[in-house]
């Protein structure tokens, strides 16, 4: 007997028929509902378009004592990077009929242990915790709480022992470099992100390999550290264009650090593309929107938030995760930021 609802209307909802309307089996509108992975895109965002319109909530379906809700935890919250994860695991968790409750933690152990005070009132079903290393003492509260978690962009090392979802950040550096070298730069310089992440080691050593497969020599003078946010990148495109032989390009391992190497350039007295090439990662709606559009690497933020929810989602049900560590693939999308040298 097919699972039923009430809509706010009135009316009934049945599984069957959000399966009829769309196309598709029975069985596969229950995969969409548990997160499941093996549903094909375009099914699933049909599907979960018809779970919005139709008002459908599940009822029955979670464990015993929890509240339909799941925490998504930042160390900031103060970069359009975070708004994108925020959108993708808010999609995937609204059309699981689960609500979302954002919460930024600033490094702080006294605001980590407020937030797993909270987490135990509100009696969630699980957290996803975004560029975090969950530390023993971390996983042991919410293995107490019986609060299953997955990492977005792990800080450290992947731990297999927790689902993390990142991006192939070691590839993504590698396009960059050697798109800048295929223009002809020669004296192509890196502004790197925060060294404790995994994400910014990965990205350095994608930058040093593609220096590697064009022939290039590695400088350590053209490496330039920031904090991937545009005060930092500004900073750092100031001091690489101050060197005795400043950088004919500059890959930077975020966008916001990549417009604030515009910045720099424009101090200089210089322009983007015409006297320095500027490569960015992470393709934020302003990548789009600057002047000039930003050439950068993709990476599906959204993307990696839906897979989050509904991984975690998956856990809250008992549902085993395939693989405890998933990549997903980045992409160089050329715009208007890079060119040849002079």
């Amino acid at each position: 007997m097919p699972h039923t609802e009430d809509r706010t209307d009135g009316r009934t909802v049945t599984i069957a028929a959000i399966a009829a309307e769309a196309g598709v089996s029975v069985p596969t509108v229950s995969r969409v509902l548990n997160g499941r992975s093996d549903v094909a895109p375009r099914t699933r965002e049909r599907v979960e378009q018809l779970l919005r319109d139709s008002g459908y909530q599940r009822r029955g379906g979670r464990p015993p004592g929890r509240a339909g809700l799941i925490d998504l935890v930042f160390n900031d919250l103060d970069s359009p990077w975070a708004v994108e994860i925020i959108r993708g695991v808010e999609d995937a968790a609204h059309a699981l009929g689960v609500g979302t409750v954002v919460s930024a933690i600033h490094r702080r152990a006294s605001a980590t242990r407020a937030w797993l005070d909270n987490l135990g009132a509100r009696a969630s079903d699980g957290a996803v915790l975004v560029t975090t290393d969950l530390d023993p003492a971390l996983r042991s509260e919410l293995r107490r709480l019986q609060v299953p978690a997955v990492v977005i962009d792990p800080a450290g090392v992947p731990d297999l022992d927790v689902p993390t979802i990142g991006a192939t950040n070691w590839a993504g550096g590698v396009s960059a470099t050697e798109h800048l070298a295929s223009l002809g730069h020669r004296r192509v310089a890196f502004v790197a992100g925060r060294p404790s992440l995994w994400c910014s080691r990965a990205r350095l050593d994608g930058y040093r390999a593609g220096l590697a497969a064009a022939g290039l020599p590695f400088d350590p003078a053209l490496v330039a550290e920031g904090d991937f946010d545009y005060e930092s990148g500004s900073r750092a495109g100031a001091r690489l264009l101050e060197l005795a032989q400043p950088p004919t390009a500059v890959f930077a391992a975020s966008d916001q650090m990549a417009l604030g190497v515009y910045e720099a350039v424009r101090r200089a007295g210089l322009r983007v593309p015409q006297d320095v090439s500027v490569v960015g990662f992470d393709d934020l709606p302003e990548a789009r929107w600057s002047s000039p559009p930003l050439t950068t690497v993709r990476q599906p933020l959204a993307e990696m938030g839906m897979l989050a929810a509904r991984t975690v989602l998956r856990l809250v049900h008992g549902e085993r995760v395939e693989s405890p560590r998933v990549e997903m693939a980045t992409e160089l999308v050329v715009r208007d930021s890079s060119t040849a040298p002079r």
